[in-house]
């Protein structure tokens, strides 16, 4: 598809010889709109035909007036459009209007989709400056605002109460959403459609806040959006918007949202993001990697096993330090691409373990044993798997700790929903609290050497200094209580030794003992013997 060229050339999709314009579908929501259906659609400008093929869906959501029949009496006196007119048999609401007209938009192969309301609130007149950046800019939202210059919209009419509504609410979810939108309370928008078919919008509310959970999901999914700045005409069409419910609502909304990013909440429909997140390195506050990278004297001769490497980001650290890093993971790799100095690729629910466990220093199970099929089993696989026993090995192991009190709290109201990340990982099998997991290594055989809270990893999702006083905070909460502060923990244990090296080491001393019997028998015995 070629989409390139200069302001107010046609877009055009280019297949093999042939030509196309782009179909564009301006989807008119509509509800007790008799009065002013029919000047929106007479004011939808005849210029857009010269760039687009143009269908205009009005869809009646279920209006007690005459809205469908203006409709249709509007198609009989002829209009310079395509245009059909469809009513809802029970009423969707404003987001489910809007749903049913994206999810037309798609069916139909249409490539872009403008959303204007049948009251004539936004001027149909304004369309083409909404298309505008769809040519010269890889769009896949453009929003007509109208607080781009806030003193216009207070001359179009927008009463103050609502000026000044907007304004907080629109600042609190720039804040919120690390976003830097001019408006979010606009309902005058173009959509790509081959953008919209990425989100899931049909998990949105039907009601009037569903423009803002859309926005979310776009920015979640990465998509660009673009403000133009439109008019403000207020006229006396009749509010159907309960403002209070409505700020409640888009304040629910973005602060979920906010909480799916620090992964305390988690809710299917912002989940949007392309996947391809990886592990990364949680470095700069407190954190499982910055406890094994100050517990552990890594140097000459120190050999360290990384069970659950990913990508080696934590054994090139620990090898940069002189000691010699072994990887094992599931997935491809080599140790020349992950900076080891080997690499074992292994199923970590398949037996037997690859590696003499002892031949190491440290062995490294950080955040991997909530993943596996049986902890229980796995845990039995590394202690069998101490052979040699030529060093002292310690193990760390750190997992989420399901105890932590934000999941307590939620549990209170009945939340206990699994996310991409966090404690509720999707992809974890198994959850455990201090007790637990205590029990889990005591009864593998290990002893625990020393156990430890690891506080709420918020600079890895929010950036700036108070997020790391947070970290600083919730660890001084952790002296307090572990189990109840502590977001995961760590152990750090020793395997104690199986029954088949006790039975060798037991055969071994009798042995010993037997000689040493022997030795001190031989003596006595020959001196008696000579005695005779």
């Amino acid at each position: 598809m070629d989409e390139t060229g200069p302001d107010g050339d046609a877009i055009v999709a280019k297949s093999g010889k042939h030509e196309r314009k782009h179909k564009l579908l301006v989807l008119v929501v509509a509800y007790h709109a008799q009065d002013t259906l029919g000047s929106v659609l007479q004011r939808i400008p005849v210029s857009i035909l010269d760039d687009y093929d143009v269908e205009v869906l009005v869809i009646d959501d279920a209006s007690g007036d005459e809205t469908f029949a203006e409709g249709k009496r509007q198609v009989s006196l002829g209009l310079p459009f395509s245009v059909r007119i469809l009513a809802n048999r029970l009423n969707q609401g404003y987001g489910g209007n809007q749903k049913i007209g994206y999810h037309y938009a798609i069916e139909h192969g249409f490539d872009f989709v403008a959303l204007i309301h049948g009251d004539g609130q936004y001027a149909p007149e304004r369309l083409p400056d909404l298309l505008r950046p769809f040519h010269a800019e890889s769009a896949d939202a453009v929003f007509g605002s109208r607080m781009l210059r806030k003193t216009d919209a207070l001359r179009g009419g927008m009463p103050l109460y609502k000026w000044v509504g907007n304004i907080i609410l629109s600042t609190f979810q720039n804040r919120i959403l690390d976003a830097s939108l001019s408006e979010f309370h606009s309902g005058y928008r173009v959509y790509r459609v081959a953008a919209l078919a990425q989100v899931p919008f049909h998990l949105n509310s039907n009601d009037f806040h569903f423009d803002t959970e859309i926005i979310i999901q776009f920015m979640r999914a990465c998509h660009k959006i673009v403000e133009v700045p439109i008019p403000t005409y207020y006229g006396d069409e009749i509010c159907r918007v309960d403002g209070l419910k409505y700020a409640w609502n888009v304040a629910k909304a973005t602060s979920k949202a906010k909480l799916q990013d620090v992964h305390l909440l988690y809710d299917r429909k912002y989940d949007c993001a392309k996947d391809g997140s990886v592990y990364e390195l949680k470095d700069g506050y407190e954190s499982s990697h910055t406890i094994v990278l100050s517990r552990i004297p890594a140097g000459p001769g120190v050999r360290i096993l990384d069970i659950g490497c990913a990508s080696g980001y934590l054994g090139r650290m620990l090898r940069a330090k002189g000691a010699y890093v072994t990887g094992i993971d599931v997935g491809e790799g080599s140790r020349e691409s992950m900076g080891l100095d080997q690499y074992i690729r292994h199923d970590l629910n398949a037996d037997p373990f690859p590696v003499d466990i002892g031949e190491y220093d440290y062995v490294l199970l950080l955040d991997v044993i909530e993943h596996l099929v049986s902890p229980e089993r796995f845990l039995d696989a590394i202690r069998n798997a101490m052979k040699s026993g030529k060093r002292e090995t310690t193990l760390l192991i750190s997992t989420g700790n399901v105890g932590f009190l934000v999941n307590r709290f939620m549990h209170l109201f009945g939340q206990f929903n699994y996310g991409k990340k966090g404690i509720l990982d999707l992809t974890h099998t198994r959850l455990f609290t201090f007790r637990t997991m205590k029990w889990l290594l005591e009864q593998s055989s290990f002893e625990i050497i020393e156990i430890d809270g690891i506080p709420v990893p918020l600079p890895a999702a929010v950036e700036g200094e108070w997020s790391r006083a947070l970290v600083r905070a919730n660890s001084r909460l952790i002296n307090i209580s572990k189990s109840l502060f502590s977001y995961q923990m760590i152990f750090v244990v020793r395997p104690r030794p199986t029954l088949a090296t006790l039975m060798s080491d037991t055969e071994q001393h009798s042995e010993e003992l037997s000689a040493r019997i022997i030795a001190i028998q031989t003596p006595a015995q020959n001196a008696k013997s000579k005695s005779k």
